[in-house]
């Protein structure tokens, strides 16, 4: 038995495959995220290598660690891609491209490393002969990285001949350069050449970059072709993320002529390569990892505008400083101060004009839909629209027909629409309107529009908001004014009738009965035949308890309790309740139909406490401040109140609205209950 194991143990697992046996799963790392780590060990030990070497060569210590940090930001961020898109070849491509500006100091060190400390280094024929060519090796991670981004593949068969163009001719163009004859500049005048190429190698040279500059433009060319044909609009904010990323090397070349034109030199553009390689790094992890985290559109409007206006100013400040440098003098105060004054005049309308040209071109949908609530706003104004058709405009400039505009109205528990209809948000990304800092609105994005470009249209459309939701309100007001009205109306039907049942079946008939009795005595007062002390005293019995009726009747148009003040009253309305009530009345005079009013608001809410929440303590609070009567029962019950046509609730809303007054419920489920309610009280 052990030994047959053994012998199935040593079976190549080819024969297990034969017979049908399931092949092993091994694990294997992806082959991008192995690159991006091997290409990443090769940069660092690159970087440190050269830190321990500038600290022994003057002056270049800071150049080489600065360079390095610039390297070492787009290495960490190749290996966060590498982390979250394992089988993405942007990964490794993007730690190359980290590595591009460490090579590139790296070789300034070795130069100033060989001149300044001779013997320190040594000096390598090959790559003495090779570094003149391999600048153009340092284009290629970043050529590769646009045929590739952002889902790592190209972009069609058809470019496979200009991604292996981008490899092979650098390669041909760096051994050309190590084959010319012509002799090396110092510190490398007297090393020899590793071999030399016959023939016009100039000739070939000016070939091979003209073929190299056709490839770097069709790199570039492959972005837009992607971006052409993208229909997710994901891919396409990612590509703009991209572009993003890449409209930093035309600030290069912008901060290269302005440092020509105010130092004469190139120093100010050595800033725009160190921005352009943190921000081209961190544009392409910000479009493979969070596409959505700002508004691309607008940073690229915003970048597109500031880089035009920059050029032009440019423009005319040397086109200034020309002219009149040619009368003044080139350094002339004169000139300068001529040609600032003229920028200064320039710039003013520019800004707004290019922002509008750039929008047009390259951010529609926010100069589209800011026009057309402008439009809305001015039509309205003069009767043509109303304002309630702002989703439908928003919907139209967005083209976003799921797009919804919500408003925030007194008494409504979320958004409701402009009918008035409430609103679910569900996850919709919602975007509040403001007013004075205040919550009016939202906008709640459908399937477009990025959460910047919200927030700038709810600004551009906070007026109509606030229109629409106060028109809501008053429309709400006046139908519920038109309800309570109903139901006043009806409520004083039905206490009319009461009153009239309660006269008819109770005082009225003892009344009767008694004129009855008192009339059957008047009638037999002399003969003796009825018993006319026993009738009177029923009479008198018969009047006492007709009074009683009378005024308990009458205590129901208004408690007799209240002939000693609002406070005695709500004591004496207390006492009869079996729970526990803590009282805080003012003792302030309270004009009579207030006081009644309040009395029955705490005697309705009292009523409700006892009869549905079963609450353990109940507290009643009156105060009177600044002319206004604040009633408010509180207490620790079940909750869930509120207010339901012909309800006890809504008959109190509507004594309290006829008085001026306004209530409001508080209950949620389980935590109690809170009526509060406001009524005018002058003195």
């Amino acid at each position: 038995m052990g030994g047959s194991a053994l012998v199935r143990d040593r079976t190549p697992y080819w024969h297990g495959y034969a017979a049908g046996r399931p092949r092993p799963t091994v694990k294997r790392m992806a082959v991008p995220r192995l690159l991006a780590y091997v290409f990443a060990v090769l940069v660092i030990a690159l970087s440190a290598t050269g830190l321990v070497l500038a600290g022994q060569v003057p002056g270049m210590t800071g150049y080489f660690g600065t360079a390095t940090l610039l390297g070492l930001f787009s290495v960490a961020l190749g290996l966060l891609v590498a982390h979250r898109r394992p089988r993405n070849v942007v990964a490794p491509l993007l730690v190359l491209v980290g590595g591009s500006p460490v090579w590139v100091a790296f070789g300034d060190l070795y130069v100033a490393g060989v001149e300044a400390r001779p013997g320190l280094l040594p000096v390598w024929d090959w790559y003495v002969g090779l570094s003149p060519g391999l600048w153009m090796v340092l284009y290629v991670p970043a050529a590769l990285l646009m045929l590739v981004f952002p889902d790592g593949h190209l972009p069609g068969p058809r470019w496979r001949g200009v991604a292996a163009g981008l490899v092979v001719v650098p390669v041909l163009f760096a051994a050309g350069a190590a084959g010319d004859p012509t002799p090396y500049p110092p510190p490398f005048a007297g090393v020899a050449h590793p071999y030399t190429l016959p023939g016009p190698v100039l000739l070939v040279g000016i070939v091979v970059l003209l073929g190299f500059l056709a490839l770097l433009v069709a790199a570039g060319a492959a972005m837009v072709v992607r971006y052409r044909r993208a229909t997710d609009p994901v891919r396409r904010a990612q590509v703009r993320w991209f572009a993003l990323g890449a409209l930093f090397l035309p600030l290069t070349l912008l901060l290269c002529w302005a440092s020509y034109l105010f130092t004469d030199g190139p120093e100010l553009a050595l800033i725009g390569l160190a921005a352009t390689y943190v921000a081209l790094p961190a544009a392409t992890a910000i479009a493979l990892l969070r596409h959505d985290l700002y508004d691309v559109d607008k940073a690229i409007s915003a970048a597109a505008t500031y880089g035009l206006a920059t050029a032009v100013l440019l423009g005319c400040y040397t086109v200034a400083s020309f002219l009149v440098g040619l009368g003044a003098g080139r350094a002339s105060p004169v000139a300068a101060a001529a040609a600032t004054a003229v920028c200064a005049a320039v710039l003013a309308p520019l800004r707004v004009r290019l922002q509008r040209g750039v929008d047009r071109r390259l951010y529609p949908s926010r100069r589209a839909a800011l026009a057309a609530i402008d439009e809305l706003r001015d039509r309205t104004h003069t009767g043509q629209a109303r304002p309630e058709q702002l989703q439908e405009v928003l919907r139209a400039a967005l083209r976003d027909p799921a797009l919804r505009v919500g408003y925030l109205v007194p008494g409504a528990s979320g958004l409701v629409s402009a009918s008035g209809a409430e609103l679910t948000t569900g996850s919709a990304l919602r975007v509040p309107v403001r007013a004075s800092g205040h919550e009016i609105g939202a906008l709640l994005r459908g399937s477009v529009g990025s959460r910047e470009l919200l927030r700038e249209l709810a600004d551009a459309s906070a007026l109509l908001v606030e229109v629409v939701a106060l028109r809501i309100e008053l429309r709400e007001a006046l139908s519920d004014v038109e309800l309570s009205r109903a139901r006043l109306l009806h409520a004083g039907y039905a206490e009319r009738r009461r009153l009239e049942r309660d006269l008819h079946d109770g005082a009225q008939q003892r009344l009767v009965s008694l004129g009855m009795s008192l009339r059957l005595a008047q009638r037999h007062l002399d003969d003796g035949t009825v018993d006319v002390d026993g009738l009177l005293d029923e009479s008198v019995a018969s009047l006492g308890l007709a009074v009683a009726e009378l005024r308990q009747i009458a205590n129901g148009l208004r408690p007799s309790s209240l002939d000693d003040g609002l406070g005695p009253a709500l004591s004496s309305l207390a006492s009869k309740v079996p729970v526990p009530v803590a009282l805080d009345v003012c003792a302030d005079p309270v004009p009579d139909d207030v006081a009644t009013t309040a009395f029955y608001v705490a005697s309705e809410a009292l009523t409700n406490a006892i009869k549905h929440a079963s609450p353990e303590s109940i507290g009643l609070r009156v105060l009177r401040l600044d002319g206004r009567l604040t009633v408010r029962i509180t207490d620790d019950g079940a909750g869930g109140a509120v207010v339901r046509p012909g309800a006890g609730l809504a008959g109190l809303a509507d004594r309290v609205a006829a008085a001026g007054g306004l209530l409001s419920l508080s209950s949620p489920a389980g935590r109690g209950t809170v009526v509060e309610v406001e009524l005018p009280c002058a003195s």
